[in-house]
């Protein structure tokens, strides 16, 4: 099979660990070429990681005959556009989760990337990691019988402060990060229902900024419909006293219960009785999904996470977020 040679638009710290050497590490994948527009940075980056080439430009990397795909890990607000320079270039774009700020941005990027030829994976990488492809067999399994409705909470203590200069982080600048921590975190749990239950077909939901730390919503609850017909809720409160994070998958027989961010065993109670099952991460957690990539690419495979599906979440953000967008 053929190598997949990559290319990297930005190198900040989701890189370092979680993504960057899943390309060196997946079979019939390299990474040759990393851009950041501090150049000084991305000579670093390549480096320390052994990456052949570095750029601080994109368009470089993007036009270098010897990178076949591109990973863009770069903030939300330029997903789009570097999405439409890699389509134009006839290149296969894996792009960093959220896709974009809006819908409307993601049916761009998919128009762009269906026009050329190629295809765009969103970066939601729990699909395939192991602790969460246990939870889909298990759903499947029908161990709990009938999905009837869901509930998600995710809780925690404010965090988000202006560091010594006064700045704020760019996850809770709307204009860079599409929202606040819901948009950040959120969304992973939101991708993966729509993945083992299928798509959310309708939302409701409200928002609000109760502590004032920075501009985006702090407090989100939400209530939603698949369209298979389970139900669903969701609180997302960044400003409580604890930490809390849960996502019960109830049935007719019994529940699935698992947390999104800790490796926590997953819990699934009947009336036979509980049953845990712990299952850690590996050490790149993208490994597993972008090696689905590298294998649709060469043929033998179908990546999960597709521009299609990525696009699905970020349309269910933006109802829960309507209301406060509208008013902010």
């Amino acid at each position: 099979m053929k190598t997949i040679r990559w290319g990297m638009i930005g190198a900040g710290d989701v890189t370092e660990v979680k993504s960057g050497p899943a390309f060196q590490k997946a079979d019939h994948s390299t990474l040759v070429a990393v851009m950041r527009r501090n150049g000084e940075l991305a000579q670093d980056y390549a480096e320390r990681h052994g990456v052949p080439r570095w750029y601080d430009d994109a368009d470089a990397l993007i036009n270098d005959a010897e990178v076949d795909a591109v990973y863009i890990a770069t903030p939300p607000h330029v997903h789009k556009a570097y999405t439409l320079k890699v389509a134009a270039a006839g290149k296969p774009v894996y792009c960093e989760k959220p896709m974009a700020l809006t819908f409307a941005e993601c049916e761009a990027m998919l128009t762009a990337c269906k026009e050329a030829g190629v295809p765009l994976w969103v970066a939601y990488y729990r699909r395939m990691l192991p602790r969460w492809v246990k939870i889909k067999e298990l759903v499947d399994s029908g161990i709990i019988g009938d999905i009837r409705t869901v509930t998600i909470t995710l809780h925690e203590k404010p965090r988000m402060f202006p560091d010594d200069e006064g700045l704020l982080p760019w996850r809770v600048l709307p204009e860079i990060s599409g929202g606040g921590i819901l948009v950040d975190k959120g969304t992973h749990t939101l991708d993966f229902l729509d993945y083992i239950l299928g798509p959310i077909v309708a939302v409701n939901g409200t928002a609000t900024n109760q502590r004032g730390d920075y501009p985006a919503e702090d407090n989100v609850v939400g209530s939603f419909i698949f369209e298979s017909g389970v139900t669903g809720v969701g609180s997302w409160c960044f400003t409580t006293y604890y930490e809390r994070d849960l996502t019960e998958i109830i049935g007719s027989h019994g529940k699935i219960a698992f947390a999104s961010f800790s490796s926590q065993p997953v819990i699934v109670e009947t009336e036979d009785g509980v049953q845990q099952f712990a299952i850690d991460d590996p050490a790149h957690v993208h490994q597993p999904l972008v090696q689905t990539i590298v294998d649709e690419l060469n043929g033998v495979g179908a990546c999960p996470s597709t521009g299609e599906s990525g696009a699905r979440t970020t349309w269910v953000v933006d109802q829960l977020l309507a209301g406060y967008r509208s008013e902010s």
